[in-house]
């Protein structure tokens, strides 16, 4: 009965250590992976600080880049500033030059006064009688006196003569063009001058066959007026 129970107690006990070399075993193993397992942590907490570390950096710079792009943006818009400026500064001198051009052409332009157109009737003795009469006129007169300009050029200027009858008609030339009723040249020094230009239509000393009414009477240089005034016949 002992030898059975010594038996019994032997097979138990080494199951029992078996077991316990089972257990060890995987112990060992856990123990192996908590092993391995800090490592990897470790591992990876330290690459995640190698990482922040590189991103510190990168955030460094990219707020330097952006300080840097700040500053290069207000200087754009310093100098495109100083651009407009400067083109704006450029279109005013060019509209100050065309203003001084325009007047400079503008004072260079004649000016007439005292203007005075008259029909004039011309007697079969050849002498000439002022006449208010629209159907007694073989021509009309126009009187007037060119102004002192300083700074007009000299030389031969040709001035035209445009009468528009009542109906908006313009009188035609000695060659029937509508354009303009009759030209003259005079020869202008810059100083005071009194002119004349006669209208004698297209048939020299003809009665002009005038209607009644007002007339207006231009002066022009070149396609300026610069005289204007009306005649009135009866």
């Amino acid at each position: 009965k002992m030898r059975f129970s010594y038996d019994t107690l032997e097979t138990e006990n080494s199951m029992m250590l078996a077991e316990l070399a089972a257990q060890q075993e995987r112990i060992d193993g856990l123990l192996t992976k908590v092993k391995n397992g800090y490592w990897e942590v470790a591992r990876a907490k330290k690459e995640a600080e190698t990482l922040r570390s590189i991103m510190k950096g990168y955030i460094g710079t990219i707020d330097s880049l952006n300080q840097l792009n700040t500053a290069l943006l207000d200087e754009n818009l310093a100098m495109k500033a100083q651009m407009e400026a400067v083109s704006q500064e450029n279109a005013d001198l060019v509209e100050r030059q065309e203003n001084m051009e325009d007047m400079l052409e503008a004072g260079q332009t004649l000016q007439v006064a005292e203007f005075l157109p008259t029909g004039v009737r011309v007697l079969s003795s050849g002498r000439q009688r002022d006449t208010d009469r629209a159907d007694r006129c073989n021509s009309l007169r126009v009187c007037f006196t060119i102004l002192e300009n300083r700074i007009a050029p000299v030389g031969d200027k040709t001035l035209h003569l445009r009468i528009t009858d009542p109906t908006g008609r313009v009188l035609p030339d000695e060659s029937g063009s509508t354009e303009l009723s009759a030209s003259r040249t005079i020869d202008y020094v810059r100083e005071r001058l009194d002119a004349c230009i006669f209208y004698n239509g297209a048939d020299g000393n003809a009665i002009l066959g005038l209607d009644a009414g007002t007339y207006l009477v231009e002066i022009l240089e070149g396609t300026e007026v610069i005289g204007t005034t009306d005649l009135v016949l009866r």
